[in-house]
């Protein structure tokens, strides 16, 4: 009875751990097909999910090849957390058969946003929508292609590719932020800071913010800093901040 009461004991401690531990938000692994395309993504759900309530949304994008293990780092590093805490719903796409959103990946817009809203209740039926690097041109060269489902567009860092007028002209009215690391080895600082400009002069609402010290990867707007992420969010509902 000793060595059984010595064995439950610690059990019961671990028990009690776990339960003052806070609860994380929900994520959830799951599938879509747009025509003859599978779409694997994530969607992160804020805590206490109530499906019949509206929330705020986010649709992001990871950098690089855009595959599983990067949809999972972006959530881990940019989103999850500040979802949590904010209220937000945030969903992660991984290219879909290893094609770039914007090398042939786009091609499932605007059908799979369709099929999300019919999913969850996001407020105004529009979007934030963000990613890093080769997430941050994804963000961009989607918007521009759906203009009427997005609010703001994030990119750390990131830059409109396809610079033509009708594109531009498409993203006129988001709120636009781009960031870049001043270390950054790819040199798209030159390019970002041009486009801000550009964008500044035709009457748009951008940004263009250079992180000291950082490389191309930003830590500045990761972990415990990512809240400066939702923060332009949140200022997007309400025209920017202005």
């Amino acid at each position: 009875m000793e060595q059984h009461r010595w064995t439950i004991l610690p059990l019961l401690s671990a028990l009690v751990i776990l339960s003052s531990l806070p609860m994380k938000c929900e994520v959830l692994d799951k599938t879509k097909n747009i025509g003859a395309t599978t779409v694997h993504y994530k969607v992160v759900l804020p805590k206490n999910y109530d499906a019949s309530k509206t929330y705020p949304g986010i649709l992001a994008f990871g950098g690089g090849p855009q595959t599983m293990n990067v949809v999972d780092n972006v959530i881990d590093r940019n989103f999850r957390d500040e979802a949590e805490k904010r209220g937000y719903i945030v969903v992660v796409p991984a290219a879909p058969n290893g094609q770039l959103f914007f090398e042939g990946g786009e091609r499932i817009f605007p059908e799979f946003l369709k099929q999300i809203l019919a999913d969850y209740k996001i407020q105004d039926n529009k979007f934030h929508i963000a990613g890093p690097s080769n997430g941050g041109i994804s963000a961009f060269h989607v918007a521009s292609l759906n203009p009427e489902y997005f609010l703001s567009i994030t990119a750390f860092p990131g830059y409109l590719w396809e610079e033509t007028p009708a594109h531009i002209q498409a993203i006129s009215k988001m709120c636009i932020s781009m960031f870049v690391g001043e270390l950054d080895p790819m040199g798209w600082q030159p390019l970002m800071q041009k486009q801000a400009s550009e964008f500044r002069a035709k009457g748009m609402t951008a940004t263009y913010t250079v992180e000291k010290g950082q490389p191309h990867r930003l830590d500045t707007l990761a972990g415990p800093n990512a809240g400066r992420l939702f923060d332009l969010f949140e200022q997007a509902k309400h025209g920017c901040g202005k």
